[in-house]
């Protein structure tokens, strides 16, 4: 059977980036964003509602998004879901989707890309810097993030 899992979002930070280093020594960073939805309702008035998404970032991207994300900042993210699972201590089951970032971009408080951050150690951009295959960068980030 095939299978397909991509998101795209665009929204704000919602707070600064919290960075852990993983057991391996892998950096990353968790963020969360919200992302404005405007529609009209049957009655004819524009509604106005934020979704909030959990963004988890590795490596480079995740020193990237420390020294540079900050509250209110509008970013773009690509990447895909995850869903964590876990049991609380009095039996219930619980879940929380994530998203795992492949590539973010910083973009300026007008809407559009930021002008570019000169990050010492980062590829050019035409080597397609940002990104980054998140198994690659953090085998064993799928378990670890859990526990941020």
């Amino acid at each position: 059977m095939a299978s397909y899992n991509k998101v795209i979002l665009m929204g704000n930070l919602v707070a600064d980036p919290e960075v852990k280093t993983l057991p391996s020594g892998t950096l990353t960073a968790r963020f969360s964003i919200a992302v404005h939805e405007r529609y009209k309702n049957n009655e004819g008035e524009f509604v106005e509602e934020a979704h909030f998404f959990d963004v988890d970032v590795f490596g480079r991207q995740a020193e990237i998004a420390q020294e540079y994300l900050e509250k209110g900042r509008p970013v773009f993210v690509e990447g895909s879901l995850r869903q964590n699972r876990w049991e609380t201590e009095d039996g219930q089951k619980r879940s929380k989707i994530r998203v795992r970032c492949r590539r973010f971009i910083m973009m300026s408080r007008t809407g559009g890309p930021a002008p570019e951050v000169d990050v010492p150690g980062a590829p050019p951009p035409e080597s397609g810097a940002g990104d980054i295959e998140p198994e690659a960068s953090a085998p064993d980030a799928h378990d670890a993030v859990d526990e941020f």
